[in-house]
């Protein structure tokens, strides 16, 4: 097991450009360089007693989609912090087969601790089996297992996905009131983001409000996502609102609104996620709102309950942790465009950053 943050170096550029813009880019081509090594002794440098330098291997179904820079941002903090390794692997494009393999490939050399994206309900019950069996925790994060799965893992660190969903749909009915919306989700069925589009159409169907949807696979890359959503409003011109429950998409539906003039018509727009367009069109007035899912935390609390784990042989951890659901509007944005941050993922810089006022 090695210390590879090599796939760091493979991010899509076209990808990046279009999702965060060029600044984003020298911030993920230095992310691996700016990691400085942790300390295998943390008994002189660090909370725990001296330890080995336990190495952690994060599974994940987007290796080099931006939206997880600010993760792993997460993870080298904390390795740094509490004295491991990690590695950085799975699919670039949501292939559960190639997620599996990189698991199969951690419990192989040994990995101290796995962290996978649950993205399917039943593929990874086998493998996190074996890990478990071998001696070696599996958590998930960002993505979790449904209840009834019968997958073993030891706790999921990650937004409450349906309950997210829901609140989406609680405000596009405050927003809406009547009439027809496009509900957007990139891959049907995917973990992550099932979940949302089933609390978001539950909470439509519970308001007891007027109000249909269609429900729209988008697409996993922008490539696919745009003239979807191009498409689908123009063969559905009286919609009154256009909702995503992921980043691209919703990235996708605030050009789609501004581009065509859609907001002077009335119709609203939101979704899922902080990449920077997404950010600039709330800020414009272009979409009404956008969920923070927190994705630094992500990284961040996994590897502490990993630490938490080995260090205590078992005793401390693991738990649940919601990482949270915070809705960004035109009210809020400001922050977030005015400071660059590694919590956001558009920094390599380690900082406090300050605040003032109430809060």
């Amino acid at each position: 097991m090695t210390d590879d943050n090599s796939e760091l170096n493979k991010v899509s550029l076209r990808r990046r450009m279009i999702m965060q813009g060029a600044p984003a880019l020298v911030a993920a081509a230095g992310m691996a360089a700016m990691a400085k090594p942790a300390l295998a002794d943390m008994g002189k440098n660090g909370p725990l007693p001296a330890h080995k330098k336990w190495q952690l291997v994060f599974v994940n179904h987007v290796t080099t989609n931006p939206f997880f820079v600010a993760t792993q941002y997460g993870i080298q903090d904390a390795c740094d912090y509490f004295g491991c390794g990690y590695q950085w692997t799975g699919s670039e494009t949501a292939v559960v087969g190639e997620m599996v393999n990189a698991m199969d490939a951690a419990i192989a050399a040994k990995a101290d601790a796995i962290g996978v994206c649950i993205v399917d309900p039943t593929a990874f019950n086998e493998p996190t089996a074996r890990a478990l069996q071998a001696g070696i925790p599996v958590f998930a994060y960002n993505a979790d297992a449904p209840a009834n799965s019968g997958n073993k893992r030891l706790a999921y660190i990650g937004q409450d996905l349906f309950n997210s969903g829901f609140q989406m749909g609680n405000r596009i009915v405050d927003l809406v009131g009547s009439g027809h919306v496009g509900l957007f989700i990139a891959t049907p069925g995917q973990l992550n983001i099932q979940p949302r589009i089933d609390g978001a159409i539950a909470a439509i169907k519970a308001s007891g409000k007027p109000i249909t949807y269609d429900s729209i696979a988008s697409g996993a890359t922008l490539d696919e996502e745009l003239p979807k959503i191009k498409a689908y409003y123009l063969g559905n011109q009286s919609v009154k609102g256009m909702f995503a429950v992921d980043a691209g998409s919703t990235q996708c539906v605030g050009q789609v609104i501004k581009e065509s003039g859609l907001r002077a018509k009335g119709i609203y727009g939101g979704g899922f996620d902080l990449v920077p367009r997404t950010l600039e069109y709330i800020d414009q007035g272009v979409l009404d709102f956008s969920i923070d899912q927190q994705p630094y935390l992500q990284g961040f609390y996994t590897v502490m309950e990993m630490v938490m784990f080995l260090s205590s042989g078992g005793l401390v951890g693991p738990a649940d942790i919601n990482t949270g659901l915070k809705f960004v509007t035109k009210a809020s944005v400001a922050p977030y465009l005015s400071t660059k941050t590694r919590f956001e993922g558009d920094s390599t810089v380690q900082q406090v950053v300050p605040r003032s006022g109430a809060i």
